[in-house]
């Protein structure tokens, strides 16, 4: 095959040996996702803007890890997103609140938006093997519980799981159901609410983990976790609800020029149509 054939196989993505295309997450190239770790590193350092209201900031950062795990999946999207966060603390130590722990948090809400998105329904179910496959996002909400209940002050307001983490598990139930079908299909309008239930669910997933370090670290007053018993849904909310903007034109539109980002179908029109057909296979005399 002659040089040219072979660059012409490899720009287009098709396999010069076998015509199956490959599924997801295969189609998505590591690039990407490296890509999408350097702009959650870079947008640490961008001006978080303040929330009327609520008296808390719209943060970049809030939307691009949620979104890392709709795009890549739970594990890659974890992945992703933890190691975007890690270099942020170093280029904007002023963000960590955590110290250099902070992107544990970004990690776990990436993971459970990308359980939400890639999982399924049920969320228990038996593979082919006999054995239980559970979502992970439900494991990620019981240890958060678990967590806030350790603590005194945690027993001591059992309404704030019980409005705040349970709002997210609704969002992870509903997200689970309807995402896998929604995100694959060609229905933009839908995309938006479906990407809201999972970044909402996966945003409240990664809070059940940092509230706990709130709990230990600050010590806050129980009239202060009362008050953020409604405001922090409705931050997150809101945060969802830009994610939500930005992520599905994305869906919709980079697996048209070649670039895979969410779930996809396996369907062969989904990759772009080469120009041409390849050129001839010859002989092995050329240049």
């Amino acid at each position: 095959m002659s040089a040219y054939a072979v660059l012409w196989h490899l720009n287009y993505n098709v396999p010069m040996t076998n015509k199956k295309r490959l599924t997801l997450p295969a189609k998505i190239h590591p690039a990407v996702i490296a890509v999408w770790a350097a702009v959650v590193a870079a947008a640490h350092i961008v001006p978080a803007i303040p929330m009327l209201g609520t008296g808390s900031n719209f943060s970049l950062t809030a939307l691009l890890s949620p979104l890392a795990g709709i795009f890549f999946g739970p594990l890659a999207g974890a992945l992703c997103s933890a190691a975007g966060g890690f270099i942020g603390s170093l280029v904007a130590p002023h963000t960590a609140w955590l110290g250099m722990g902070t992107f544990i948090i970004g990690a776990v809400t990436a993971f459970t938006s990308g359980c939400i998105a890639w999982g399924g329904w049920p969320l228990v179910t038996l593979n082919s093997r006999g054995s239980f496959v559970i979502n992970g996002g439900i494991i990620v909400y019981i240890i958060g519980t678990v967590l806030w209940f350790s603590q005194e002050t945690g027993r001591g307001l059992v309404i704030f799981p019980l409005v705040y983490y349970s709002a997210g598990c609704a969002a992870l139930i509903a997200g689970s159901i309807c995402a896998g079908r929604i995100l694959v299909g060609k229905n933009k309008a839908l995309k938006i609410p479906i990407v809201w239930l999972c970044a909402f669910g996966g945003m409240t997933g990664g809070a059940t983990i940092g509230n706990f370090f709130f709990l230990i670290l600050y010590q806050l007053p129980k009239e202060t976790w009362l008050y953020l018993t409604v405001a922090a849904p409705l931050e997150r909310a809101v945060f969802s609800l830009g994610a939500a903007l930005a992520a599905a034109p994305l869906l919709a539109g980079l697996p048209k020029i070649g670039i895979f980002v969410g779930p996809q179908e396996e369907a062969e029109d989904l990759l772009p149509v080469p120009p041409g057909p390849p050129p001839p296979q010859t002989g092995g005399n050329e240049p």
